[in-house]
């Protein structure tokens, strides 16, 4: 039997043929939000809406009403022009270990801050787009498993955070920064994700040992005991999350991280349709007022 073919996402040559100038850019926005027409909130009739020169809005043919497409969206209220914003979005999915804001800041001649501020708000939306949906069913295991990331700075603090991963085999994955590795922490974030009834594999931690009062099929994984195979798809994905962090953004921060796992988890949940990354993101934001 043939091996189903992944698509491949698009390629920058595909990218810039499709968004060539600026107006191609706000164009996409404005037919993707409301569509060649729509009805006017001001006047109520169905109307077509004509680009307003110098401005990043349309206006309603009958009334003069204006919308704009970036309302809502990160674009709006920045200097920074829609392409550079789409380029950057571009290349946070066709990349799996992530985009540094010095590459940005590089490629596209922002400053480091501006740069920065586009890469934490594109975290952000995949982290919407993608969204944390329930894991498992009774038929369907359910991997579980802590790590930490980070380590100790420069002056000998440990700097270590804890981060719960939650993966169902062939499917989603859903990751949380915790306080702490205890079950105090540990009970909830899974019984919050994961349906009750479904069999967990997790290593021995004494953190998962009380699953099955929650209603859950545990199966804990002694690695020390020569155990092995139980937490094998959450190992890798944490694998490929720190080759992304520590190659690419060498360390985040508490106050960040969970946006930086939600980058990799939209990326890791959407494997099987790389083609289609680009174009939830710029489907992601809130319908036009």
């Amino acid at each position: 039997m043939d091996k189903i073919k992944t698509p491949k996402g698009p390629t920058l040559r595909q990218f810039q043929a499709r968004f060539p100038t600026e107006d191609s850019c706000l164009e996409h926005l404005k037919l993707v939000r409301y569509g060649a027409k729509h009805t006017c909130a001001k006047c109520e009739r169905e109307a077509k809406y004509y680009r307003v020169k110098a401005r990043r809005s349309y206006e309603c043919e009958h009334c003069g009403y204006q919308v704009y497409p970036t309302a809502g969206t990160p674009f709006h209220g920045t200097r920074t022009s829609l392409r550079d914003w789409f380029y950057v979005m571009f290349l946070f999915t066709s990349t799996r270990n992530g985009v540094a804001a010095k590459r940005v800041q590089r490629e596209i001649g922002v400053t480091y801050k501006t740069a920065w501020r586009m890469c934490n708000l594109i975290r952000q939306y995949m982290g919407y787009v993608d969204g944390d949906g329930m894991l498992g069913s009774p038929s369907t295991i359910v991997e579980t498993d802590k790590t930490f990331i980070g380590g100790y700075d420069k002056r000998g603090k440990n700097d270590k955070k804890v981060v719960l991963g939650m993966v169902e085999r062939g499917g989603n994955v859903v990751t949380t920064h915790l306080p702490s590795r205890s079950g105090k922490y540990v009970i909830p974030a899974i019984t919050k994700t994961v349906r009750r009834g479904s069999p967990i594999n997790s290593d021995a931690a004494r953190a998962f040992e009380s699953l099955e009062i929650y209603g859950y099929t545990h199966h804990p994984y002694n690695s020390l005991k020569g155990e092995r195979g139980g937490t094998a798809v959450i190992e890798g994905f944490w694998g490929m999350l720190k080759r992304g962090i520590n190659g690419t953004y060498i360390s985040v921060s508490q106050k960040h991280l969970q946006s930086y796992l939600n980058e990799f988890e939209f990326r890791y949940n959407l494997r099987h349709e790389p083609h289609t990354m680009f174009d939830r993101l710029l489907l992601s934001f809130p319908p036009g007022a």
